[in-house]
């Protein structure tokens, strides 16, 4: 005979798999009732449907631009951080390395992302301005 501890075991599984079970089926109304409460349920969300339409492109659409504009600061931060980081670069190359021939390529870099910056910055303020348009009055 097998060792009792997994004879244990392999009857302590099957009684939790008869429990669950029938917790299951205690849990789900009968297919009758489930039929009866949708048709109860259809007439209401068909007269619901004509006002909701009216809202729901609205409130998607501000909800997705909500997004958009949360993925425009994200980039707006991360540009930041990148000057930042850009200005150490710099002051690394120019100053302790004494490479004086990096020093216009990684100033060219720094105007590009300092241009980006600016750019992302206006963006961010023009979509905002969008956003509370869309935004219902309060």
């Amino acid at each position: 005979m097998g060792d009792p501890r997994n004879v244990a075991h392999a009857k302590k599984v099957s009684q939790e798999k008869h429990h669950k079970a029938q917790h299951a089926d205690a849990k789900k109304p009968p297919k009758a009732q489930a039929k009866q409460a949708a048709a109860e349920q259809s007439p209401a969300v068909k007269t619901a449907e004509p006002a909701k339409p009216e809202q729901t492109p609205d409130a998607a659409k501000l909800e997705k631009s909500l997004a958009v504009l949360a993925n425009l600061k994200e980039l707006e931060f991360h540009s930041r951080a990148n000057i930042e980081k850009l200005a150490e670069l710099s002051l690394t190359i120019e100053d302790e390395l004494k490479q004086k021939s990096l020093v216009g390529s990684i100033g060219d870099v720094y105007s590009a992302q300092e241009a980006f910056h600016s750019k992302i910055a206006a963006l961010i303020e023009a979509y905002q301005a969008e956003c509370d348009r869309l935004k219902p009055p309060a």
